[in-house]
C-alpha cells in the first residue's frame, strides 16, 4: 500500500547546550499507509504534540527527514505544507479568525495554498457548497454564514474549524487532542463527524487523545510514545481487542516499569470504568 507519511530517524532537542535541554523526539521513524487513522497517546511530555508540530513545519528538523505523498518536505516553511496539511488544535479558538464571518472562514480554507491575496469573492456555487458541508454539521450553522465565528460556541467552532481542515482534502490531516476542551457531549458530537468526514474522505489522520477508550475504538492504528519515541504499535484485530488495562501494563512493559502519569487519560481511564 502506498505510503502518504515517511518519517525517518527524526530528532528533535530544544534548549541544546544548556541546562535546560530537552530532547522531545528521539530517532523517532513513522510511516502511514493511504488511508491509515492513527490515534495517539502517551505520558505528559511524551512528544506527541511536537510530533505533530513537526510534521506541520512549526518546528524545524534537527534531524531526519519527513515526506508527504512522495513529496520531501523536510526543509519547507510551515506555510508552504498547509497546501498538504490540514490541522485541528485542542483549544476552539486556533484554527479560526473570530472576527470574520463563517463564510469568510470557509472561503478561507478553500484557497489554502493558492497564490492569491485576500480579496476574494466568494461565488454562489461556493456559498452553496458551503451550506451543504455546515448541514452536515446538524448544528444549525448553514442558516448563519454571515454570523462570526468568535460568537460560536466551542464546539461549533470546533466542528467548522474540522470542516476548515478538511474542505480541501489533505493529504494529512492532524488532530491535536481536538475535542479535548469540550464538554462529553460535544466531545461526542465532533468525534462523531471527525469520524464521518475521515470515513468519507479517506483522510490520513493522525489524532492525538487523551482517553484511552476513544484511542481503542477510533481508527485502524494506534501508537503509543514515551521520552519522543513510539513505543508501541498496533492494528488491525489486536488494536480492537484491547482494553484500557492492556494499555497501561503494555505501558509499564515498554517503558522499563514507569507508570502512565497523564492524570487526564488516567481520569479517561477510571470514568470508562
Amino acid at each position: 500500500m502506498e505510503k502518504l507519511l515517511q518519517i525517518h530517524n527524526m530528532t528533535k532537542i530544544f534548549g541544546e547546550g544548556t541546562i535546560n535541554e530537552k530532547t522531545a523526539i528521539s530517532d523517532l521513524t513513522l510511516e502511514l499507509s493511504d488511508g491509515d487513522f492513527v490515534t495517539v497517546i502517551g505520558n505528559n511530555g511524551a512528544g506527541k504534540s511536537t510530533m505533530l508540530n513537526m510534521i506541520a513545519g512549526v518546528y524545524p528538523v534537527d534531524c531526519g527527514t519527513i515526506t508527504v505523498d512522495g513529496i520531501d518536505v523536510t526543509k519547507l516553511p510551515e506555510h508552504k505544507r498547509a497546501k498538504y496539511i490540514g490541522r485541528v488544535f485542542q483549544d476552539p479558538m486556533n484554527g479560526t479568525a473570530a472576527d470574520m464571518q463563517i463564510l469568510e472562514n470557509l472561503a478561507l480554507a478553500k484557497r489554502r495554498g493558492n497564490h492569491r491575496g485576500l480579496a476574494f469573492g466568494v461565488t454562489k456555487k461556493e456559498k452553496e457548497e458551503y451550506v451543504e458541508v455546515l448541514k452536515s454539521l446538524d448544528l444549525g450553522l448553514e442558516t448563519r454564514l454571515t454570523s462570526k465565528v468568535g460568537l460560536l460556541s466551542g464546539g461549533q467552532r470546533q466542528a467548522v474549524t474540522l470542516l476548515m481542515a478538511t474542505l480541501k482534502k489533505p493529504k494529512i490531516l492532524l488532530l491535536d487532542e481536538h475535542t479535548a476542551a469540550l464538554d462529553p457531549k460535544t466531545a461526542k458530537k465532533v468525534l462523531d463527524l471527525t469520524e464521518k468526514i475521515v470515513a468519507r474522505d479517506n483522510l490520513t489522520t493522525i489524532m492525538i487523545t487523551h482517553n484511552m477508550k476513544d484511542a481503542i475504538n477510533i481508527g485502524n492504528r494506534l501508537i503509543m510514545m514515551n521520552e519522543g519515541k513510539i513505543i508501541y504499535d498496533v492494528s488491525g484485530e489486536e488494536k480492537k481487542n484491547l482494553t484500557t488495562a492492556d494499555l497501561l501494563a503494555k505501558f509499564k512493559v515498554t517503558s522499563g516499569g514507569e507508570e502512565f502519569d497523564n492524570d487526564r487519560v488516567l481520569l479517561s481511564t477510571e470514568a470508562d470504568e
